[in-house]
């Protein structure tokens, strides 16, 4: 019979060899974040001052609430998909790119509430300018540029870059609903805000990125606010904007094709598609099997009704102080953003059940595989 002493001894081993075939996946993973995007992902870049005019309060109550407990800056009552990426990963939350004095050793956001995919010149130059953020995707790849070149690069472009995941969160909504009120066609609108997209990521592959998610749009159609904008006779079978929903839609499937092109031309590169407006379309169709009780009404707004939105008095502003007192139950939450509940529903559903193509997993294979 083995004594205590060597049953102890080899259980410590067994412990060791545990401990060391997790610390060997954990080491696999990607190190580091890169995210882009607008107020779907933005963790910080923007303010009540410097953000989109009518969802003017996120830097206070009772946005940050549910997580945080505070404002973060962030466009909900707490954590947004891209942070639910981090843990994933476990990694730190990303930091914003504008705070000068965060940690950016494991990746930065980008991201910019209100950020459009179309460059803001060419909305002044067709007399759009009322609350239109003026950082553009392009904006966000000069930044990430000097943040390399911050980091050595080049021609340490490599190093900066390896074991790195790319984040290309939902961006063109906001160009569809600034052209709501010019004479700009949204078959331009499409066009312009599709070519650029395009020409970002593939401006990422360029730069030496290997590993790229890259996020649909999910269904505008659904939120409070094109609820609200929308006549009630242009309703789909979940009670949402069915023209709205429809733009989204036409936007995704040019955006596979396009990535479909990306994938042919550089080979090296895994670009996944996260499905978002499919992950939310799963969500709206039976709500309650996710633990949603309002799937169309704004947690955070005012008005009351179906939808208990009004764009003069938003979440935050002066006449809405409190949001509902379960978000958890809600999908939206200020009319125009999700709640953390959702947006960690959507994340599960991105990382865990096939709604990124290719999956979630082949981008951590292929990183521990170098």
């Amino acid at each position: 019979m083995l004594c205590s002493r060597t049953i102890s001894f080899l259980f410590l081993l067994l412990l060791r060899s545990i401990a060391g075939a997790a610390s060997t996946e954990q080491r696999h993973r990607f190190s580091k974040i890169y995210a882009f995007g607008d107020s779907f992902t933005d963790t910080g870049n923007t303010h009540s001052t410097t953000g989109p005019y009518s969802f003017g309060y996120v830097s206070g109550p009772p946005y940050g609430a549910t997580f945080f407990h505070r404002s973060t800056n962030r466009y909900s009552d707490g954590r947004l998909v891209v942070d639910f990426l981090a843990d994933a990963l476990s990694l730190p939350f990303l930091p914003p790119y504008l705070d000068r004095s965060a940690d950016s050793s494991h990746g930065v956001n980008f991201a910019v509430a209100g950020s459009t995919a179309i460059e803001h010149d060419f909305y002044v130059k067709n007399n759009v300018t009322i609350d239109i953020t003026p950082q553009s995707l392009m904006t966000q790849l000069a930044w990430f540029d000097d943040h390399l070149k911050e980091k050595g690069c080049p021609p340490e472009c490599q190093a900066a870059i390896a074991d790195t995941l790319f984040w290309v969160g939902e961006i063109g909504a906001n160009d569809y609903a600034y052209s709501l009120t010019s004479t700009l066609s949204p078959d331009i609108i499409q066009k312009l805000a599709l070519k650029n997209v395009n020409n970002f990521i593939e401006a990422l592959v360029l730069r030496g990125a290997k590993y790229i998610i890259v996020q649909g749009l999910p269904l505008t159609g659904c939120l409070s606010l094109a609820l609200t904008l929308t006549p009630s006779e242009d309703r789909d079978d979940i009670q949402c904007s069915a023209s709205v929903n429809r733009q989204s839609y036409n936007h995704n499937v040019i955006l596979q094709d396009n990535l479909q092109e990306l994938r042919k031309r550089y080979p090296h590169a895994i670009i996944s598609y996260a499905d978002y407006l499919g992950a939310h379309h799963t969500v709206m169709k039976n709500p309650a099997a996710y633990g949603f009780a309002e799937p169309l009404k704004a947690c955070c707004g005012s008005g009351g009704g179906s939808y208990n939105f009004d764009l003069f008095a938003t979440c935050g502003s002066p006449n809405v102080t409190k949001a509902c007192s379960q978000p958890s139950k809600f999908v939206n939450w200020d009319g125009v953003h999700l709640t953390e509940a959702m947006y960690k529903v959507v994340a599960d559903m991105f990382f865990s059940h096939g709604y990124c193509r290719p999956p979630f997993s082949v981008l951590l294979n292929a990183e521990s595989q170098g």
